[in-house]
């Protein structure tokens, strides 16, 4: 399929944007909506607003963040990414955080952060895997009961560099509470995680130390 992913522009560009976002999520409580007003003020105020459209003009995808600081490093912060589900498995998601990393170096932004639910293994594999960012912090309940969320890390400029090996937890796939025990636990001796691998029904979440 032959995907324009670009910077959005005009109101009816960010409607559809915003629309998108909650039949993705399949949000219809209005206070779980994107205003097409955040979007365009985060557009002219260095967040990335960003939407991929197929050869008819179709929004399938589109994501959108903001700059943000951290102990004085600048990062960007993707708040969110969805491709409608026609277009999924197409790498229409990998484009647009390519798109959205190429904006947020603009910005002067040498990282990009996100978080996602680390119980959702297609989710974990292409972040760690494929995208090569790195699991720093363990956010339990993030959105409130059952929304434990895992916060990564994509260095803008370099490949992931190898650490030190610090172990793995292996758990059958549909076990949440044997992962979220064995992520709270390697988060919190200081590990990061780094990668997840599935094998018939087990998971491994693996996790290295820093190697500098």
């Amino acid at each position: 399929m032959d995907v324009v992913v670009r910077e959005l522009d005009g109101l009816s560009e960010l409607t559809a944007a915003a629309r998108l976002y909650r039949s993705v999520f399949g949000y219809d409580q209005p206070e779980y909506g994107v205003s097409p007003r955040l979007l365009a003020a985060l557009r002219e105020n260095s967040g990335s607003v960003l939407g991929a459209l197929d050869p008819a003009g179709t929004m399938i995808g589109f994501c959108y963040g903001f700059s943000a600081v951290d102990a004085g490093e600048l990062y960007h912060y993707s708040q969110a990414a969805v491709v409608a589900a026609e277009a999924q498995g197409l790498g229409v998601g990998r484009r647009l955080k390519q798109a959205q990393a190429q904006t947020a170096r603009g910005t002067g932004a040498r990282t990009m952060r996100w978080t996602f639910d680390p119980y959702a293994l297609r989710n974990a594999h292409f972040n760690l895997n494929v995208l090569g960012a790195t699991g720093i912090r363990f956010l339990p309940d993030y959105y409130g009961g059952g929304t434990d969320r895992v916060l990564v890390s994509w260095d803008l400029w370099h490949a992931r560099k190898p650490g030190v090996p610090a172990g793995a937890v292996w758990s059958p796939a549909t076990d949440r509470a044997a992962l979220r025990a064995g992520l709270q636990r390697h988060f919190a001796a200081g590990a990061r995680w780094t990668g997840v691998t599935r094998e018939a029904d087990r998971v491994a979440y693996t996790f290295e130390n820093d190697g500098s």
